[in-house]
């Protein structure tokens, strides 16, 4: 039986795939908790509070990455040829144009690679080569596309609660993506699409209700408290307040009666 990867080893691997596709000129980002921990260096002992690392059971199991369909021979090369993954061949017939799924050589982990966008409760879309959101980051995918890819999750989890907690904690709000939450972005995504703006705003109630128990724990102190729900309120301020579209106006006015979300499967979360 093949040992488990620890959580830092399985961090090194996907960096490890990431700078091997850079150096072939392939554009590869990490998604998910993955990305959530490395983008918040110097909260180590924060995540491990909030059982997000360095708990009994593992936090990370598998590779989650994105790239753009344009470039989905040269991914296919790297992974197959170059890094000697094996492909999942029913998934690639079933599914292929939007995702792939390799395994480790060894059998230790698996990676799942998404094009263009992730389609989940609700869209989040980079773009195109050379001009997408892709490029704004490494190695994972911007600060805000990380806290957008847990704001689209209809159903939502604790663990991704967590996660919402860490990334709020973690960086400050602002009007661009460097190394920070793009209120003008958000705004801009959320205000096209009433669904998603209505599943972002419920997640970010809930994020708070959670901080809150967190709180009365003694897992969050006093002040990371009161650093999460300034930063929420202000979320929630700008959601509301932010211009709204033709599309979004009409949405809104079937409201919660009509089905607002997609269903997925566990395989797509």
């Amino acid at each position: 039986m093949v040992a488990a990867l620890t959580d830092e080893e399985i961090i090194e691997e996907a960096v490890r795939i990431v700078d091997a596709a850079r150096e072939r000129g392939v554009v590869l980002r990490i998604l998910g908790a993955i990305a959530i921990r490395i983008h918040s260096k110097g909260l180590e002992e924060f995540h491990k509070r909030l059982g997000r690392l360095g708990s009994a059971e593992r936090s990370f199991t598998d590779i989650d990455l994105v790239a753009y369909s344009s470039q989905r021979g040269d991914v296919r090369k790297l992974m197959e040829k170059e890094l000697s993954f094996n492909i999942s061949r029913q998934f690639l017939l079933l599914y292929g144009k939007e995702r792939l799924v390799y395994y480790h050589p060894q059998n230790l982990y698996h990676v799942d690679i998404f094009f263009d966008k992730l389609a989940f409760s609700h869209d989040i879309p980079f773009g195109k080569l050379g001009k997408g959101r892709l490029e704004l980051d490494y190695p994972t995918i911007t600060v805000t596309d990380l806290l957008l890819e847990k704001l689209q999750i209809h159903q939502i989890n604790e663990k991704d609660i967590k996660d919402i907690i860490v990334l709020l904690k973690a960086h400050e709000l602002g009007s661009d993506d460097n190394d920070m939450i793009n209120v003008n972005y958000l705004s801009q995504l959320l205000g096209d699409d009433w669904g998603f703006w209505m599943d972002a705003t419920e997640n970010l109630k809930k994020t708070l209700v959670f901080a809150k128990r967190y709180r009365d724990e003694s897992i969050l102190s006093d002040s990371d408290l009161e650093e999460i729900e300034a930063k929420i309120g202000k979320l929630l301020e700008i959601l509301e307040t932010c211009p709204k579209t033709k599309r979004w106006q009409k949405r809104a006015k079937q409201g919660t009666k009509k089905k607002y979300w997609r269903d997925v499967e566990e395989l797509y979360r």
